[in-house]
C-alpha cells in the first residue's frame, strides 16, 4: 500500500484561552499521494487558509494552539522541534500566498528575494543563484528573466509579481506546493495563464498541489480531489468529476448553483442566504443549519458523520441535496 505524501488527521486549531477556546478548526481529515493535486473551497471564514498555514506550522504561538497529526512524507510535523520547520519549508513544502505585494519585500530586489530561498537551503556561490534565479523567472514566462533581476516588486504588474511567486516556492524543488488563492485580484486572462503555469509547473516537477480558493472554476481547472469546507470543518470530499456533477451536502450545491451560466434564464443569481458563522458559535448541530433549504430538528441537534455516497466521494449531511439535471461548469471542453 502507497504511503500518502500529506495525511492531515483530526486537525484542531484554537485561540484564545484555554478555559474558553475559540476553535476556527474542528477536526480536519484529508490526505494526498504524491504528484496528485487537490483543491480546498469554501466561503471566506471557512478554515481554508488556516489549515494551509497549520500545514506550514506558522499559527503563531501561544496565542493559537495546533492538535491532532500533520504527517508528511511519514513524520508529524507537529512533533517537530520548531527550529526544524524552516529546514522543510521551502526545500519540502512551499507556499505561493494570497496576495504577491505584501508577500514580497518592497525594499528588495527581486533576483535577491529568489536568490534569498536557494542560499537558505543549497550550498550555491552568488553567481550561480543569481543564474538560477533568472532561469526559474524564464520558467515561469517571465520575459527578459536577466533584465528583471534588479527590478523591485512595485515595478510589476499582479500577474507578474504572481510568476515571482511561483518561482521562489519552485526554487528548490518542493514535493508540496500549497497555493492559497493564487488567482486573486488578477484578470480572467492573467488567471487562465497562472493556472497553466502551475500545471506546467506540476508536471516538471512531479510536485503535489494543494490549492486553496473561493473560485470553482479555478478548483475545476486544476484539482483531481475537491475538499469543501464550511465553519472549519470539512463536510464534502471527493474527486472532481462526482463532486460537480453530484453535489451531495446542500452548501456544495449552493456554491455551484451560485456560478453564472452563459444560457441561463433566471433574472437574478442565485445565493446563499446568511453568511459563514463566526468561529466558535456553532457548539452542536450542523453548522449550516440556519442557512440550509432542507433542513430538518436533527441538523440543529447532531453534527452529521461523513458518509459514503461512493468510493471516492464523502458528505457529512442528514439530508443529501438531489442530483443535479445538468452539469455547473465546463472545464477543458469538459461538462463538470
Amino acid at each position: 500500500m502507497t504511503t500518502p505524501l500529506l495525511r492531515v488527521e483530526d486537525l484542531v486549531v484554537e485561540f484564545g484561552p484555554k478555559s474558553a477556546p475559540i476553535r476556527v478548526l474542528e477536526k480536519v481529515n484529508f490526505e494526498m499521494m504524491s504528484g496528485s493535486s487537490i483543491g480546498i473551497v469554501g466561503e471566506s471564514g471557512s478554515g481554508k487558509s488556516m489549515t494551509s498555514l497549520a500545514i506550514m506550522r506558522l499559527i503563531p504561538e501561544p496565542a493559537g494552539r495546533v492538535s491532532g497529526r500533520i504527517e508528511f512524507d511519514g513524520r508529524n510535523l507537529l512533533d517537530l522541534p520548531k527550529k526544524e520547520m524552516p529546514r522543510i519549508r521551502g526545500r519540502d513544502i512551499a507556499m505561493i500566498f494570497q496576495e504577491p505585494m505584501s508577500s514580497l519585500n518592497p525594499v528588495m530586489s527581486i533576483g535577491d528575494q529568489i536568490a534569498e530561498g536557494i542560499m537558505l537551503h543549497e550550498s550555491m556561490p552568488r553567481e550561480k543563484r543569481r543564474e538560477k534565479a533568472a532561469e526559474l523567472l524564464r520558467l515561469v514566462g517571465m520575459p527578459d528573466p536577466m533584465g528583471r533581476l534588479d527590478s523591485f516588486p512595485h515595478q510589476f504588474s499582479g500577474g507578474m509579481r504572481q510568476r515571482v511567486m511561483i518561482a521562489m516556492a519552485i526554487a528548490c524543488n518542493p514535493r508540496l506546493l500549497i497555493a492559497d488563492e493564487p488567482t486573486t485580484a488578477l484578470d480572467v486572462t492573467i488567471q487562465a495563464q497562472v493556472l497553466q503555469l502551475m500545471k506546467q509547473v506540476r508536471k516538471r516537477l512531479n510536485s503535489s498541489i494543494l490549492i486553496i480558493s473561493h473560485d470553482l472554476g479555478v478548483i475545476a481547472d486544476i484539482a483531481e480531489h475537491v475538499i469543501v469546507m464550511y465553519a472549519g470543518r470539512v463536510i464534502e470530499t471527493g474527486d472532481s468529476r462526482s463532486i460537480f456533477r453530484n453535489p451531495t451536502h446542500p452548501y456544495t450545491r449552493g456554491l455551484l448553483d451560485s456560478v453564472p451560466r452563459l444560457k441561463d434564464d433566471r433574472k437574478r443569481l442565485h445565493q446563499i442566504p446568511g453568511s459563514v458563522p463566526l468561529a466558535g458559535m456553532i457548539r452542536q448541530g450542523c453548522p449550516f443549519y440556519a442557512r440550509c433549504g432542507l433542513r430538518m430538528d436533527k441538523c440543529q441537534q447532531q453534527m452529521p458523520p461523513m458518509q459514503s455516497v461512493n468510493s471516492t466521494h464523502n458528505a457529512a449531511c442528514w439530508v443529501t441535496a438531489p442530483p443535479l439535471d445538468t452539469p455547473r461548469l465546463v472545464v477543458a471542453g469538459e461538462m463538470r
